[in-house]
């Protein structure tokens, strides 16, 4: 039986819910939105669990874990679990809750997972890098009309248009 599918949710619905979950986030936590911190948790709660030691004696990530500290106890750890819920919820509620690889016509599954997992990749490590995300900077940092936010995200978004140019044959 084949599955149903319905249309995407409404980009202004999930933007309301997108800016309503920031507001409760400035009003309950007192801080914006952010993604690239949870990795951070995960990563030091692995690298407790096999070498404690090690991980105790690092600089940047006893920090995170070691003694008192659990790093699954940080706001972002259940912020990155709701988003996940979220987008299955969103996806169910859609009719595209299915294993699939989303690609052109020019692109094989494999070199669409390739060219994601590079991209994430590099954004991840650049996040890190740069001590946030770009929805921390774009989502609070523009909620709070801060200039470097502004300008970070038409930068970002000059840049993903000027890029386009070279990936365009895949999705053509």
């Amino acid at each position: 039986m084949k599955a149903i599918i319905k249309d995407y949710w409404s980009p202004y619905v999930a933007g309301v819910g997108i800016g309503l979950t920031l507001l409760g986030a400035f009003y309950v936590l007192g801080t914006g939105l952010g993604a690239s911190g949870a990795l951070t948790q995960f990563t030091a709660a692995g690298a407790h669990a096999l070498a404690p030691g090690w991980t105790e004696a690092n600089h940047y990530l006893r920090n995170y874990a070691g003694g008192d500290k659990n790093p699954f106890k940080d706001w972002m750890v259940f912020q990155f679990a709701g988003v996940f819920a979220g987008g299955m919820l969103g996806a169910l509620t859609a009719g595209r809750l299915k294993p699939q690889v989303e690609k052109g016509p020019q692109a094989s599954g494999r070199t669409r997972l390739l060219l994601a997992f590079a991209g994430g990749t590099i954004t991840g490590v650049a996040a890190r890098l740069a001590r946030g995300c770009t929805s921390g900077q774009a989502l609070s940092g523009g909620a709070q009309l801060a200039l470097g936010s502004w300008a970070f995200m038409l930068a970002v978004f000059a840049g993903g248009y000027m890029m386009a140019y070279f990936v365009r044959r895949q999705w053509q």
